[in-house]
Order: C-alpha cells, then sequence, then structure tokens
C-alpha cells in the first residue's frame, strides 16, 4: 500500500500529500521526518497508494471527537487515529478532513517482529491473497495493511 515516490522541482509537502490524496502528517509519520521544511526536492520518500480505494474522508464537525467519530462508524478509535497520522489525545478541529476506513475491508499496522504468515493469520487469509491485496508489503511497524472481506 506503500510507493517510494522521488520529489520533483516546485514540489512541497503540501502538493505530495495532494497528489497522493493524503494528509501531510501522514506524510511526515511514515517517513519519520520530524519537520515539514525537510521535504525537499531530490529526497525519496515513502507515500501512500492513492487510498480512495480504501478510505472515505469526514469533515470534522464542531464537538466531534475521535472515540465519536469511531463509533458512528463501528471502528477502533486507535486504528482511526493511526490512519490520520493522529494520537487519541490529540486535539481534531472543524472543518479537518480524515480517513474513515471503508466497511468492506479489515486494516492492520503492522507491529516489530510481524511475519507475513503472522499476518495472514490476523486476516485469516492464505498468502496469495494478502499478497494480491497488498502489492508492497514492507512489514515495517506501523505499515498498514489490507484485506477485502
Amino acid at each position: 500500500m506503500y510507493d517510494k515516490y522521488l520529489i520533483k522541482s516546485g514540489e512541497n509537502l503540501s502538493s505530495i500529500a495532494q497528489k497522493f490524496n493524503t494528509l501531510e502528517s501522514t506524510i511526515l509519520d511514515i517517513n519519520n521526518i520530524p519537520f515539514p521544511d525537510m521535504v525537499r526536492e531530490g529526497l525519496e520518500i515513502i507515500v501512500p497508494q492513492n487510498s480512495s480505494n480504501y478510505f472515505e474522508y469526514y469533515t470534522i464537525k464542531q464537538g466531534d471527537s475521535l472515540y465519536q467519530i469511531a463509533r458512528k462508524y463501528n471502528i477502533n478509535p486507535e486504528l482511526l487515529a493511526t490512519l490520520n497520522g493522529l494520537n487519541m489525545d490529540d486535539y481534531i478541529y472543524p472543518n479537518q478532513r480524515i480517513m474513515v476506513p471503508k466497511r468492506e475491508y479489515s486494516y492492520y499496522i503492522t507491529k516489530e517482529g510481524d511475519t507475513i504468515n503472522l499476518v495472514c493469520d490476523k486476516f485469516n487469509i492464505n498468502r496469495d491473497k494478502l499478497l494480491k491485496e497488498n502489492p508492497t508489503i514492507y512489514l515495517a511497524e506501523g505499515q498498514l495493511l489490507v484485506n477485502k472481506r
């Protein structure tokens, strides 16, 4: 679900996030980049593959919380936070857009020490199906893997 991407002249974090239909914070997090100004021409980064197949978007309304949104979509609040590069105690604000997992997919975020077989067991699927849904698997901590139910 990730691809490598070489930053071109004139691009910045915002334009790259928009190009890949993701959040700036997601790009920073998956590349372990502490400051946005470190994203510059010639740097090779990891970017999410176009996520529109796996996610829909929700615009935060006044008074929303990650817990309320997670309950509305019947998903784990920790997963919702992680998918959006947030911590559970981070402030969310009105008009902020976040990704919400589509119901027809199940999701797993890899942990240190995970193996292909362990992930297959989590999804209760075989290796071929896992690789079909996730053509690029690094098994690096924090990688999002999906399975169509």
